[in-house]
C-alpha cells in the first residue's frame, strides 16, 4: 500500500465519520438545552430552600434539604470520607464538563471534514461545491461552540455550589 492509497483511505473514512459527528453534535445540543433547564430548576429549588439549609448548618445538623445534592449524599452516607465526597462532587459535574470539552472538538472535526471536498471543488472551479461544504463546516463549529457555551456556565456555577457544600460538610464534621 503506497502513500497515495493511505491518503485516499483516510479521506474516505473521514467522509464516513461526518454523519456520526453531526449526529453527536445534535444530540449534545439537545443535552445542553436539557442541562440548562435542569440548572435553572436546581437554582430555583436552592433559592427556595436556602434558609432551611442555613438553619440546619447553624444548628450543627446534617438534614436532608432539596437542592443540595452533595449535602444530601453526606446525610445518606455519614461515614463517607473526604475522598468519597469529592468523588461524588466530580461525578455530579462529569456530564457537563465532558460535554463542555467535547462539543468544540466535534465542531472542529465537522469543520475539517468538508474542507477537503471544498478544496477539491476549488481546484475544479466548482463554486457551488465550495459554498455547500463551507456552510456545513462553519455551521458545525458554531454549533459546537454554542453547546460548550450552554454547558460551561452551569458547570462552573455547580462546581462552586458543590465546593461550598463540601466546606459546610467539613464544618459540620468538626462540630460533631
Amino acid at each position: 500500500m503506497n502513500i497515495f492509497q493511505i491518503e485516499t483511505l483516510m479521506a474516505e473514512v473521514s467522509q464516513v465519520l461526518m454523519f456520526p459527528v453531526l449526529l453527536l453534535i445534535l444530540a449534545l445540543f439537545v443535552y445542553a438545552v436539557y442541562a440548562m433547564g435542569q440548572f435553572a430548576s436546581l437554582y430555583s429549588v436552592r433559592k427556595k430552600n436556602a434558609a432551611a439549609y442555613r438553619q440546619g448548618l447553624k444548628a450543627g445538623e446534617a438534614r436532608w434539604v432539596l437542592g443540595y445534592p452533595l449535602h444530601n449524599f453526606f446525610v445518606k452516607n455519614k461515614s463517607a470520607c473526604e475522598d468519597e465526597l469529592e468523588i461524588e462532587a466530580l461525578r455530579q459535574l462529569e456530564n457537563l464538563r465532558v460535554v463542555t470539552r467535547i462539543a468544540p472538538m466535534l465542531g472542529l472535526i465537522a469543520t475539517m471534514i468538508p474542507m477537503g471536498p471544498a478544496l477539491k471543488s476549488l481546484a475544479d472551479g466548482n463554486i457551488q461545491g465550495i459554498s455547500e461544504n463551507l456552510i456545513i463546516a462553519f455551521a458545525a463549529v458554531i454549533w459546537g461552540l454554542a453547546i460548550a457555551s450552554l454547558t460551561f456556565w452551569p458547570a462552573s456555577v455547580k462546581k462552586r455550589w458543590l465546593a461550598s457544600e463540601l466546606v459546610n460538610i467539613r464544618k459540620l464534621r468538626q462540630g460533631e
